[in-house]
């Protein structure tokens, strides 16, 4: 489903909530208001910026939301990836009405780049076919190039409603004591895929402790059941088994020296199982590279009907990602 909003900045992760749900931008929610400068982001500039990327949308003022984009834009979403021409030219077949956000959270990826979380439901259509209004989880990532504070990344995810289900019956433990695969891990670095193998690596010999290492402390990750924090992450990947899960078509963006996202698509066995598009946000911390941020779209079937996004970026979620959590089938 295509988005439509642009994704705030980098990784996300904790913090905040409880902005107004208001279905207007803020005031002096203009991208070229003076806070655009900014050296640095609070999370009221963050949230009037993202919605008035929404209000662009509502207006169909399809130039206004491009000059809110970084030239190097990407959107994921469940029908695609979506580079800023593609997406602002997808936009111009959707059209959307009474937004309405909650749940907002955003976190600091480094002084010139955030993650922006929240949920959002609203009206819309796509070539005029109703799309379903939501919960989505969206995520955004607004970076400052040259003093201007420009969305590089979205991603939305539908909501799923209904209840988990419960973990498989005997879901094997982390390993404990010397072994093979007990042995130190490989050293992350700036190749952002690489660094996704190895976590698909340790998730696949069920070495948990080595997948803990290559997160965050402040890690988040969003997928169709919910948000997670650290700990979540490291008890829902125990509940899927990485080795029957097949991770291609990687795509890279640089949000700036010390953060990057990496993105690709997470294939289960068997042909029916529904492919997954997910993301992850690497950041630079103290020369080790960590997972910041991740978050999974299941892939909306072509003959299903779905919303584009409400920024600009999309991802399948049942198994846990490399950074995250194995990707879950979310519709």
């Amino acid at each position: 489903m295509k988005k439509i909003l642009v994704i705030v900045s980098a990784l996300i992760v904790a913090a905040a909530c409880g902005a107004p749900s208001t279905n207007q931008p803020a005031p002096g929610a203009n991208a070229n208001s003076a806070e655009t400068s900014a050296a640095t982001m609070t999370e009221a500039d963050a949230i009037a910026k993202e919605k008035a990327t929404w209000a662009t949308l509502e207006k169909k003022d399809y130039d206004g939301f491009g000059n809110m984009l970084t030239s190097d834009y990407i959107e994921v979403g469940d029908d695609g990836i979506f580079d800023k021409a593609g997406i602002v030219a997808e936009l111009k077949d959707f059209t959307v009405a009474d937004p309405k956000f909650s749940a907002w959270k955003m976190l600091p990826i480094d002084k010139d780049a955030v993650i922006l979380m929240y949920d959002v439901s609203f009206k819309g259509t796509f070539k005029g076919q109703e799309v379903p209004p939501g919960p989505y989880r969206a995520s955004a990532v607004w970076v400052n190039r040259d003093g201007k504070w420009l969305a590089a990344y979205y991603q939305q995810t539908l909501a799923k409603t209904a209840p988990m289900p419960p973990p498989p019956a005997n879901t094997p433990a982390a390993k404990s004591g010397a072994s093979p695969a007990k042995a130190a891990p490989a050293s992350t670095g700036a190749d952002l895929v690489a660094n996704e193998k190895m976590v698909w690596d340790a998730l696949k010999r069920k070495d948990y402790d080595a997948f803990a290492s290559f997160l965050d402390d402040a890690q988040i990750e969003v997928e169709a059941e919910g948000v997670s924090d650290k700990a979540g992450t490291l008890k829902g990947v125990r509940t899927f088994d990485a080795s029957k899960f097949e991770q291609t078509d990687f795509r890279t963006v640089k949000f700036d020296s010390d953060a990057s996202l990496v993105t690709y698509v997470v294939k289960p066995a068997g042909p029916k199982a529904v492919p997954e598009r997910h993301s992850t946000i690497w950041v630079n911390r103290g020369g080790k590279w960590r997972a910041l941020f991740h978050q999974g779209t299941p892939e909306m079937p072509a003959s299903a009907m779905t919303a584009p996004k409400a920024s600009v970026s999309p991802s399948p979620k049942a198994a846990a990602s490399p950074a995250m959590k194995a990707p879950a089938k979310k519709m």
